[in-house]
């Protein structure tokens, strides 16, 4: 039992970032919007150690890549983009949340497209188009100060970062 958990240690910190990823999207169905940016917060931090664990304990895998993905897309697309859209745009019947309701959507897909990209290609120095992680974290911190930012520069940063995820831009990897 013990070496069935020490081969999928990195796997199991994969499925955190999904239960952080997945209690975001609850708290967000409560209205519970600052614990659902420290879920996506949380989420990130398990993020980056799951690919740290398994290079160091050589258990990297494709299942753990795939799984990786599948995770990222919950935590860093659809919670943020759900959380943003909800407490943002949610309370109005307005063109604006008729618009935010496209970017909030286009924001996924792009993140979707985003990974499905990443696992295809074998950058070894750099990301191509910015990390669906690094969007996630913004969107969480845009969410602690949603407050104080205009709806429409909030619908800007959603678009930017759904264009930037796809884009070829090149992100060092650190």
């Amino acid at each position: 039992m013990a070496s069935l958990i020490f081969r999928n240690f990195n796997n199991i910190i994969t499925l955190f970032n999904l239960l952080f990823g997945s209690l975001s999207i609850l708290y967000t169905i409560e209205g519970e919007y600052g614990y659902a940016a420290i879920s996506i917060i949380l989420a990130v931090v398990m993020d980056s150690m799951d690919g740290r664990v398994a290079r160091k304990l050589h258990t990297a895998s494709e299942l753990g890549k795939e799984l990786d993905s599948l995770c990222d897309l919950v935590s860093f697309g659809v919670a943020p983009s759900i959380l943003i859209y909800t407490q943002v745009f949610g309370s109005f019947n307005s063109l604006i949340a008729k618009v935010a309701i496209v970017a909030a959507l286009l924001y996924i897909i792009c993140g979707a497209l985003r990974l499905a990209r990443f696992n295809v290609m074998n950058c070894k120095d750099f990301f191509l188009g910015v990390p669906i992680t690094l969007a996630g974290a913004l969107m969480a911190v845009i969410s602690f100060f949603s407050a104080v930012i205009p709806e429409l520069v909030i619908l800007v940063i959603i678009l930017t970062l759904a264009f930037l995820m796809v884009s070829n831009f090149k992100v060092p990897k650190l």
